[in-house]
């Protein structure tokens, strides 16, 4: 065998040119979901692939294939799927695009994502969706589908809406939103809830409670009130209404980024209440890093605004109750919620800087630095960012490292040590609150349908992405 070492720890060689297969990942420590023991494993195994899918799993020859990869001492994970960014194209993109953000994503071991309707104008219709995918079709890195916004102009569009190739779903927001995307009325709520079937998909603060607070942070022109303005109050009424109005519906629901304990109790109770007298829970939960890892008002005394969104970062008596959350399983998905600003519209005196930061990029070693800390077992990350929003959002064909299914990879090794530093950031705004932290634990190669397109820090093949396909 030729040997032709890369920049990571992994050594990429020819083999046969006339060969069974097109790819052999050799000694390959996998976590994955198995269908056969129903539950997420660790083993050991060689993976071949042929025309971008897994075709087999078990002890393999490297001379069977056209290239192999050597994985021993390192892990391969199925590609990590990031449920919720914004990459503010169109109309926002002086601080992000698809091209740009979709960079950062699979730098950072992402093999696919999800994108938001808030854009300028926001993505409510069949042609302006469509106008997203023909751009991502030709700038994304990594593989991807759009939300469809939900609200006050197309609710009885929906049904049919949801069903467009590529889409991931329905987005509303009770808060924190613009135009017609702003849903804070009880009966349009039930309107959307009764358009359509697919799980909708959900940001919950109460828009009438943070207009009536809003003087506190007015008052304050500080961030370090941006969680006592948005309070706890704030998010629990709408994640209460949005279950009741989903159990009334039967409606499958997926409420976004959860930041208080007392939003993370409510859930629970619900959704073992729902199982037992419906036999499921109508709904699923997602949670950011930054809830896990921060805490108020230490993030805000040491980068203000840059620590600023939507819903807050909140004390520690919040952050610990949400990482029992995590480990218990209320919690079915974590994801970055990616939302860059730049430094100037940041410096803006709070409350008119905006909220958001950026996280697609430091996803994956800031988590594996939570496992390398012993607070999140390996297995259970790989489940929240591959297994859970495959099942939740009826993704086809990825998610697993099982035959059949894409060969997408986040190959990872979780002995690296490494600092977040501003050349490797990829984000068109160029920074990130983590820069300058250490995190141990990150992903090495990427690899799309069988075909490395990171190695190391380097893009070697940028724009590789594919539309993602939904059983709908």
């Amino acid at each position: 065998m030729q040997y032709d070492t890369g920049p990571a720890r992994l050594d990429l060689y020819k083999g046969n040119q006339v060969a069974t297969f097109d790819l052999i990942i050799k000694n390959a420590d996998i976590v994955t979901f198995s269908e056969s023991q129903n539950q997420m494993v660790q083993e050991k195994t060689d993976i071949a692939v042929k025309n971008g899918k897994i075709e087999k799993l078990g002890t393999l020859n490297a001379a069977d294939a056209a290239k192999a990869i050597d994985a021993t001492h390192l892990t391969v994970l199925p590609g990590v799927i990031d449920s919720q960014v914004h990459f503010r194209e169109p109309g926002l993109t002086h601080k992000e695009d698809i091209e740009s953000g979709s960079r950062a994503a699979i730098l950072g071991g992402v093999t696919t994502y999800f994108e938001m309707p808030n854009t300028n104008p926001p993505t409510t219709t069949k042609t302006l969706f469509e106008d997203k995918l023909k751009i991502a079709s030709e700038k994304s890195s990594a593989n991807y589908a759009f939300f469809i916004g939900g609200g006050s102009e197309n609710f009885d569009q929906l049904a049919e809406l949801e069903k467009l190739p590529h889409c991931s779903g329905i987005k509303i927001f009770l808060g924190s939103s613009f135009g017609t995307l702003l849903v804070d009325q009880d009966e349009l709520l039930e309107k959307i809830m009764k358009n359509g079937r697919r799980r909708l998909v959900i940001h919950a603060e109460d828009e009438a409670r943070l207009k009536e607070r809003k003087q506190i942070a007015i008052d304050a022109a500080d961030a370090k009130v941006h969680h006592i303005w948005r309070d706890e109050e704030s998010a629990l009424i709408a994640t209460k209404k949005s279950v009741h109005f989903s159990e009334k519906h039967q409606r499958n629901i997926h409420i976004l980024h959860i930041s208080s304990s007392e939003e993370m109790a409510f859930l629970r109770n619900a959704k073992e209440q729902q199982s037992r007298t419906h036999g499921k829970s109508f709904v699923t939960v997602e949670i950011l890093p930054q809830y896990l890892t921060l805490s108020a008002p230490e993030c805000y005394e040491s980068l203000g605004s840059l620590w600023q969104q939507n819903p807050p970062i909140r004390d520690k008596r919040h952050m610990d109750f949400l990482w029992k959350a995590v480990l218990d399983g209320t919690v079915d998905v974590i994801g970055s919620d990616h939302a860059p600003h730049t430094l100037e519209e940041k410096a803006k005196t709070y409350p008119n800087s905006p909220s958001g930061v950026p996280g697609v990029q430091t996803l994956v070693p800031l988590m594996l630095d939570q496992v390398n800390k012993n607070k999140l077992p390996l297995k259970r990350f790989v489940e929240l960012v591959t297994e859970n929003p495959r099942k939740i959002f009826n993704l086809k064909n990825k998610g697993r490292i099982q035959v059949g299914y894409d060969a997408d990879f986040t190959i990872i090794d979780m002995k690296k040590e490494k600092i977040v530093e501003k050349k490797w950031l990829a984000s068109k705004i160029g920074w990130s609150p983590f820069e300058g932290q250490s995190f141990k634990g990150w992903p090495v190669m990427t690899l799309l349908r069988g075909e490395v397109v990171v190695d190391g820090d380097t893009l070697i093949k940028p724009r590789a992405g594919t539309a993602c396909d939904f059983d709908i």
